[in-house]
Formats: structure tokens, sequence, C-alpha cells
């Protein structure tokens, strides 16, 4: 079984291939999955910073 260190660190990887995955994984269909979507469309980079920060916060 996983710990939670584990489990985050795969998260941020996820975040940063594709940052909605992360997020979704993470909260599920919540509003933070929404932002970093509307983030990873209008860029990349934003997508990933937001989703790393809803990860880890």
């Amino acid at each position: 079984m996983a710990d939670d260190s584990t489990a985050t660190c795969v998260d941020i990887l996820l975040a940063i291939i594709l940052p909605p995955l992360g997020v979704f994984l993470k909260f599920g269909c919540q509003v933070e999955f929404w932002i970093c979507l509307v983030l990873t469309l209008f860029g990349y980079i934003p997508g990933i910073i937001y989703a790393i920060y809803a990860i880890t916060k």
C-alpha cells in the first residue's frame, strides 16, 4: 500500500504531464478540476502551476 507522500508524488507527475488529470484524481469533478481545465485550455503552464498548487495545498 502506498503512503501519502508517494501518492502525492504520482499526482504531481500526472499534473505536469496532464494537469486536469492530476487534479481530477485528487478532487474528482469538483471546482478545482474545472479551474484547472480552464487554465490548461488558456495555457499549459498556468494549468500546471495551478494543478501543483491545488495538489500540494
